[in-house]
């Protein structure tokens, strides 16, 4: 199949890489602008093999959206793709546009779908290949695939280390079935769908005394992006690489720092039977993520100090 590629990034770039290896013709290649002097993974391996590269400013032009339709393609596929691309230019392919999405839909529509799974405790996710419409997320489904959620998954994790890799032969494996005639249009139940904000720092804010499994979930559902935050003396500090604890914190008060050591900083949240012990490993107050150790040196964070006071 002739096929128009949407994406950037290096999950962008694999896919682009999958559905050559499988025989389609790519007849264009829309990946974001360089950044920093640096050119998008996707747009530097469509270049290496001699696909045409364009990367718009924006798609919501009518210059676009002609030069999509003249590219004659059966088939847009979306591969992680941020900015908005209207009716016009994902209807332009003949047989329409399909896009991938980190979460089992109808559930977890939106843009920080991964994020919000974990903040909100889930065990099972997974993905969703579907057919483009003009709604968020709402389109036909034409393939989703179940992946489990450990405790301790971050939302890096969660992307990276299991959803990275068979998100790309799932796009692969849908390009084939519309190839084969054979990709199934299966509506979305609207009475199970939901939808979340771009998680924020608005979301990002650490209330202590929330139960500490609430706690955790925040932080390792903002891990990598946007940084679950609380502060110290009025200095804002973002947390990453949490583990929980065994054991509760003693009667210490939520936000109480119960240790410092080469291993990290440890926090009391919770009261009552929610109540735990919460260990960060990893921080940032300023410019770049260090070891939480070094942070809590840099503010003078010792124990018995309290934290979002």
């Amino acid at each position: 199949m002739r096929i128009a590629l949407f994406g950037q990034a290096a999950f962008g770039q694999q896919v682009l890489g999958g559905l050559l290896d499988a025989g389609h013709d790519i007849a264009a290649v829309y990946a974001p602008e360089p950044s920093g002097g640096k050119e998008d993974p996707l747009a530097a391996a469509g270049r290496e093999r001699g696909v045409p590269v364009r990367t718009p400013k924006s798609y919501r032009t009518a210059e676009v959206a002609a030069e999509v339709r003249s590219l004659g393609a059966d088939l847009g596929v979306l591969a992680f793709v941020t900015k908005i691309i209207p009716e016009a230019v994902i209807s332009a392919p003949a047989l329409g546009t399909i896009c991938f999405h980190p979460s089992l839909l109808p559930r977890y529509r939106g843009g920080s779908a991964l994020a919000w799974q974990l903040i909100r405790g889930e065990r099972e996710g997974g993905f969703t290949v579907f057919w483009t419409d003009a709604g968020i997320d709402t389109g036909p489904i034409l393939l989703q695939r179940k992946i489990a959620i450990d405790a301790d998954d971050t939302a890096g994790s969660l992307y990276f280390d299991k959803i990275f890799a068979p998100g790309v032969a799932g796009m692969v494996e849908a390009a084939g079935l519309i190839g084969e005639g054979k990709a199934p249009r299966i509506p979305q139940d609207e009475s199970r769908a939901t939808y979340d904000p771009l998680c924020t720092d608005e979301h990002a804010a650490i209330a202590w005394e929330k139960p500490a499994r609430e706690v955790y979930d925040l932080i390792r559902g903002c891990d990598p992006q946007p940084g679950a935050h609380t502060t110290f003396r009025g200095q804002k500090v973002r947390l990453y690489a949490a583990r929980r604890l065994d054991g509760g914190p003693d009667g210490a008060a939520p936000g109480t720092v119960v240790g410092v050591g080469p291993d990290g900083i440890v926090v009391a949240a919770g009261a009552g039977g929610d109540a735990g012990r919460i260990a960060i490993t990893r921080a940032r107050a300023t410019e770049g993520k260090q070891a939480a150790a070094e942070v809590a040196a840099a503010l003078g964070i010792d124990a018995g100090d309290r934290l979002g006071g």
